[in-house]
């Protein structure tokens, strides 16, 4: 399989043409967007700032657009990606985001490698006794670390109980919530199937969605839930 590695901002505006011919070609591989995000490569000046590649990507029918923040995240899909193209011989390619940051690569929860690979996983519950109330904090990519430090300032300051989620692609999310969507209007007198995001988010708490992206790339998900949303 081929590996394209690039400053992920150039990738999509200096050789879209060519992703799109990839993708008429039923092309495999991995296309991945280096220092990707908006914080990453800062110091450079907006022609790294990369705001919207991973919707760009979205856009392409039979591209997987991801944005992992850790590295066993990254390896999960990899690896899903290679047995996904070598073996079951599917004609996809994917686009993943890689990080210029040097910080602490945990060991994922155990069990979480289908929902990595499905868009969204629980990263950590931090509960608080006599806790005022009770928010989803959803990160992306490069922000995941800030949605971590938020629950923590929630519970010491603010005494308000978090959920931390990891959405490693809020693009295969959106799809497989308007799968789901199209199936249960199809099929009214069979059982509603529930999509993966709805199994994750259910429930009336308010969920507030950030990653290092424009808006519209977590509001990809806004529609298919029931509870507060907030990018």
């Amino acid at each position: 399989l081929p590996f394209y590695i690039y400053y992920s901002m150039f990738g999509f505006q200096r050789v879209g043409d060519l992703i799109w011919a990839a993708a008429d070609q039923r092309a495999r591989g991995f296309l991945l967007g280096a220092t990707a995000g908006r914080t990453t490569l800062g110091g450079e000046g907006l022609q790294h700032q990369d705001g919207s590649s991973l919707l760009q990507a979205a856009a392409v029918p039979n591209c997987r657009a991801y944005d992992p923040c850790f590295a066993g995240e990254f390896a999960v899909i990899l690896d899903h990606g290679m047995r996904r193209m070598l073996e079951a011989g599917e004609d996809v390619f994917y686009y993943v985001t890689l990080m210029n940051e040097n910080y602490a690569q945990p060991s994922l929860p155990p069990g979480a490698e289908a929902d990595v690979v499905k868009g969204l996983y629980r990263y950590a519950v931090r509960p608080v006794p006599g806790s005022e109330g009770a928010v989803r904090l959803v990160g992306s990519g490069a922000i995941l670390r800030e949605a971590i430090a938020a629950a923590e300032l929630l519970a010491t300051d603010w005494t308000i109980a978090s959920e931390v989620w990891s959405a490693t692609s809020f693009s295969e999310l959106a799809r497989d919530a308007s799968e789901a969507e199209r199936w249960n209007r199809l099929h009214p007198t069979q059982p509603a199937r529930e999509s993966h995001l709805q199994r994750c988010l259910g429930g009336p708490d308010p969920i507030v969605a950030a990653s290092d992206y424009v808006r519209a790339w977590p509001q990809l998900v806004a529609g298919h839930l029931r509870a507060p949303f907030t990018a």
